[in-house]
């Protein structure tokens, strides 16, 4: 069994994506060939946005999103300690200080009532991450920027596809930033992200600035970098995306039986009101987590922990946090996350599985 299984999505689409990538072989237009611009036109017309950009990957998006802003040395961004590493290090790429606050206990996304009081004369931004699937609290996150001068970032990389009041991951802030990494919602075969926006002229320094600072060929008007996206990669998310929209009402179905099976014994995900979810990860909270992946691992199930670590716990942030800061409710998720297998493929004869031996172990323990 697998926990995301790309194979049995590639079967189902394979003379699709097998002619979009010949195309590309064809044409030999491997960087910014013309499958580039026109799923960033399709993507601007998914999430409802005046600017795709797309980039070389969701790390690149949000280090991209954040030089574009002007935020470096000597500011400061507010973001969460429960989150894939990348989201901080975009901080701390650019030069800026990266200052944490807490997460919801049910959402796992960032405590919107924690915010102002980290805001200083040195904020430049807040970068929410809708993670597992579901989006932030937007609304909430705009209403603190608009009142101190600062920038909104959603990270959306867990997220593409969910919706907040209606309106998609990405298209609620001054810049939203995904990931189409191979597991994600939305992934193609390698690396790859995007930023969106309705800002035209963040959207014109995106450009350059993922092309080495340059808007026309051996002319640099800043120091950029190669962010640029593949048109394999592109060619590829072409293919997919008719069908992203039927994959995410699988994910929710199979998410809304697990949650059925498993909520007796489990803390399930909680979805709130007026949101979507993507399930990007279909997480459970449990008190004893390992031995519950020891028994599904003997009955050939696999499961996934994201994340162990917070990230104020990682050695690369330990000059940052010498106060031994503590964020209670990021570090009890972090020892009590688990991910069960989750991709709009899934069977119901595995998914039966899952859920029986899900029970089975939770059974035994209180």
């Amino acid at each position: 069994m697998q926990f995301i299984d790309l194979n049995a999505q590639y079967r189902a689409y394979k003379a699709e994506i097998d002619d979009a990538i010949r195309r590309v072989l064809d044409h030999g237009q491997f960087i910014m060939g013309p499958e580039v611009q026109q799923l960033e036109g399709e993507l601007e017309r998914f999430v409802g946005v005046k600017h795709c950009v797309t980039t070389a990957s969701g790390t690149e998006s949000l280090e991209l999103g954040l030089r574009a802003l002007g935020i470096g040395r000597g500011d400061e961004v507010i973001t969460v300690p429960f989150t894939f590493f990348s989201t901080a290090e975009a901080i701390k790429l650019v030069g800026a200080k990266t200052v944490f606050v807490d997460v919801e206990p049910d959402t796992f996304n960032m405590d919107m009532s924690l915010v102002r009081a980290a805001v200083t004369e040195r904020t430049k931004a807040i970068i929410p991450v809708s993670l597992f699937g579901q989006m932030a609290d937007l609304n909430e996150a705009n209403k603190i920027a608009e009142d101190f001068g600062l920038a909104v970032i959603e990270d959306g990389a867990q997220s593409f596809g969910a919706t907040l009041d209606g309106r998609r991951s990405c298209s609620m802030t001054t810049l939203g930033s995904t990931s189409f990494f191979p597991a994600k919602p939305l992934g193609c075969y390698g690396e790859g992200g995007a930023l969106f926006t309705q800002n035209d002229e963040l959207a014109r320094k995106l450009r350059m600035l993922r092309n080495h600072g340059s808007r026309e060929r051996d002319h640099h008007l800043e120091i950029g970098k190669n962010g640029r996206f593949d048109t394999l990669q592109a060619a590829i998310l072409m293919a997919k995306l008719p069908h992203f929209e039927d994959e995410l009402q699988h994910r929710e179905r199979i998410a809304k039986r697990y949650s059925i099976e498993l909520s007796e014994d489990a803390k399930v995900p909680m979805l709130m009101k007026g949101r979507t979810h993507v399930y990007g990860q279909y997480t459970l909270r449990l008190s004893d987590r390992d031995a519950f992946r020891r028994d599904l691992n003997e009955c050939g199930i696999p499961t996934g922990v994201y994340y162990s670590k917070c990230v104020h716990h990682q050695p690369a942030f330990k000059k940052q946090n010498k106060s031994l800061e503590s964020f209670p409710v990021a570090e009890k998720a972090a020892k009590e996350v688990v991910s069960l297998p989750m991709h709009a493929f899934l069977g119901q004869e595995d998914q039966d599985a899952i859920i029986k031996a899900s029970n089975v172990s939770l059974a035994l323990r209180p």
